[in-house]
């Protein structure tokens, strides 16, 4: 008989994800690096080559951890736009108190919980531990989902906090957005660069090869990490999240109506975004294609929360 996995066994796959993640990162790219270098380089120069940047890059996954842990969440409410709310709101009581019973029947403390000033329907939560973690809501999702699909939707994203999946896609955001911002000052680096003798034009080579190898793992390496690591998440904490709640039809009925209207303004083009978000929050021309996403389709997930 095969056992159904617990709670616990997704925290433990999720730490060990984390693990392989911190790892996978230099170890790919350093190989990306070494690649480019031979590619115009002599082997010992490319060895050597790739030597000198291995330093700087696991520096760089140092520092990117660090900052991962303190200040990833921060930089992702401030990605969506969003913005805390209080329980001393009127407005908000009600959303306090839905989020605070089920924090309480999953067994967590009660998240913080921001608001995001957008029509459509979606929601994230965010955090290093479930002690600091943060819900994030959609105006939309606040106005136009009933208090039971609320609910079922707040117990999908318990679900992330409890899984720890939130730690594991901060960090993967963040790394990417550490990535990005390296190539781009690359980038600029060879643009404003002046050609000159044959040892200026043999480094602007190499660092050609740098570049491309940041290209490469950022176009195609780590959307593959990022889908590897969310579409099973997606399944398990729709899961999870009925379990909370007592009543799959609740989410399955939410992510009917999420579906009709996802798209996020704020974070359309935010493609790191997408996989944190309870559905794609990203035009459907805009984003990558089904082979690569991050979610599975959301007309699965409704059968499986209705065969539950």
């Amino acid at each position: 008989m095969k056992k159904v996995k617990t709670v616990y066994d997704h925290i433990r796959a999720n730490n060990i994800k984390t693990a392989v993640l911190v790892v996978l990162f230099p170890v790919i790219f350093i190989a990306l690096v070494f690649l480019g270098v031979w590619c115009v380089q002599p082997l010992a120069d490319a060895i050597n080559t790739t030597a000198m940047v291995a330093v700087p890059t696991i520096v760089a996954c140092a520092v990117w951890m660090l900052v991962s842990w303190a200040f990833g969440d921060s930089m992702m409410l401030s990605m969506a736009g969003a913005k805390q709310i209080n329980d001393t709101d009127p407005d908000y009581r009600y959303i306090y108190k839905s989020v605070e019973n089920v924090a309480l029947a999953a067994g967590l403390p009660s998240p913080r919980v921001y608001v995001i000033e957008d029509a459509g329907l979606n929601a994230f939560a965010t955090g290093r531990t479930p002690r600091d973690a943060t819900v994030a809501l959609t105006r939309g999702i606040i106005e136009k989902l009933s208090r039971p699909e609320l609910e079922g939707v707040i117990a999908h994203e318990m679900a992330h906090i409890g899984n720890r999946d939130i730690r594991l896609s901060m960090l993967i955001i963040t790394g990417i957005g550490v990535t990005v911002f390296i190539a781009d000052m690359i980038m600029r680096n060879m643009m404003y660069a002046r050609s000159g003798d044959d040892d200026k034009n043999n480094g602007a080579a190499v660092i050609m090869m740098v570049w491309l190898a940041f290209t490469i793992f950022n176009v195609a390496i780590t959307p593959i990490l990022h889908m590897a690591i969310s579409r099973r998440r997606e399944y398990a904490a729709d899961a999870t999240g009925a379990f909370i709640t007592r009543n799959p039809m609740a989410l399955a009925n939410a992510l009917r109506k999420i579906s009709e209207d996802p798209v996020v303004k704020k974070l359309n083009g935010q493609s790191t975004m997408a996989s944190v978000c309870i559905a794609n929050p990203m035009r459907a021309h805009a984003f990558m294609s089904e082979i690569l996403a991050t979610h599975p389709p959301i007309a699965e997930r409704i059968r499986r929360l209705e065969s539950m």
